[in-house]
């Protein structure tokens, strides 16, 4: 197993979920102000992580929330960023040109912006309304945004217990999860690492991440070749060019939409013999309720493939943090 510094990433996670009262605080004051919308702003994996949660709030509020690539804002506009609207987004580097400019377009529409920015001197810190500075776990602080909306909306009741549960536990399952999967990973890497294309499928709140992964972790972080694809789409096009040898992946998740993921799983079988199914329900949560896993498999599923890009980059020796052409060039 290659080793990682398991008591860094506890301490990481726990320390997100320290976050949560300030969150709480915030988000209370906002609905008092009259937010009447959700915005998630992003661009690449910011964007990806947008989707997920996104797809989640689908599942349990009416209120409208929705995901907006930068990029795109920038060109079109949405008519429905103004008054009233609270956009939330995620930086690194809090330099990102695209988001940068949305946050200035959104705000001169009325928005009101909420950064988690990991650099508190960077100049989307300075630029949104509200920032909160933590390094990391950028899903996690989305998703505890959108439980204090369904919180104070009474579509969670189980709020205080989830959460009771997830201080406890979660930070020291993510690590025993990495622990399980690690020889899973070092055989998918082998096998995996020579692919000239390899596709990802995903659905409910993992397409987010198998979009992210495919793209951002796979191609620009270990120049592999891929395509995701959500699993509602896989028999509109995708099916057709597989054949028993064509490298596919399916992440299924645990919640609305596993039965999307399951009925690509149950099909693969009948055409090709290069595929993996990496199922989060497979992997063990102690100490939380089995009704809770589908709020949470986007971190299961990270978990995973954290071991996965682990072996990849020292079997292949090509460091991560490599770029050709990112924030290298003019673009």
């Amino acid at each position: 197993m290659i080793k990682f510094d398991e008591q860094k990433q506890i301490d990481s996670v726990n320390g997100a979920l320290a976050l949560r009262p300030q969150i709480e605080e915030l988000i209370d004051r906002l609905l008092a102000e009259g937010v009447k919308n959700l915005c998630w702003l992003g661009i690449g994996g910011t964007w990806a992580s947008c989707m997920q949660v996104v797809c989640y709030l689908k599942e349990h509020t009416d209120m409208d929330t929705f995901a907006t690539n930068a990029a795109e804002y920038c060109t079109t506009g949405d008519k429905r960023v103004g008054a009233g609207t609270l956009v939330v987004l995620s930086s690194v580097s809090g330099t990102t040109t695209e988001i940068v400019d949305a946050v200035r377009l959104a705000q001169s529409h009325g928005a009101k912006v909420l950064g988690f920015i990991d650099k508190p001197d960077a100049e989307l810190a300075t630029l949104v309304d509200y920032c909160i500075s933590y390094k990391g776990n950028e899903q996690l602080k989305f998703f505890m945004v959108a439980d204090c909306f369904l919180r104070r909306q009474g579509n969670f009741p189980d709020y205080d217990t989830y959460y009771a549960q997830m201080d406890a536990y979660l930070a020291k399952d993510l690590v025993e999860i990495e622990k399980i999967a690690d020889p899973f990973a070092e055989d998918f890497a082998r096998k995996h690492l020579e692919d000239k294309l390899h596709y990802f499928v995903g659905a409910g709140c993992l397409y987010g991440a198998t979009y992210s992964y495919a793209m951002c972790y796979w191609e620009e972080m270990h120049w592999i070749r891929t395509k995701s694809i959500h699993s509602a789409e896989f028999f509109h096009g995708m099916l057709e060019i597989v054949d028993k040898d064509t490298p596919v992946t399916v992440f299924v998740g645990e919640d609305a939409q596993r039965p999307l993921g399951l009925r690509v799983a149950k099909f693969l079988p009948r055409i090709c013999e290069n595929f993996t199914i990496i199922d989060t329900h497979d992997y063990p949560l102690e100490g939380i309720d089995e009704k809770y896993r589908g709020r949470m498999c986007y971190a299961i599923m990270h978990a995973v493939t954290n071991r996965i890009d682990a072996h990849v980059e020292a079997i292949s020796g090509h460091d991560m943090a490599i770029r050709r052409y990112y924030r290298k060039l003019a673009y």
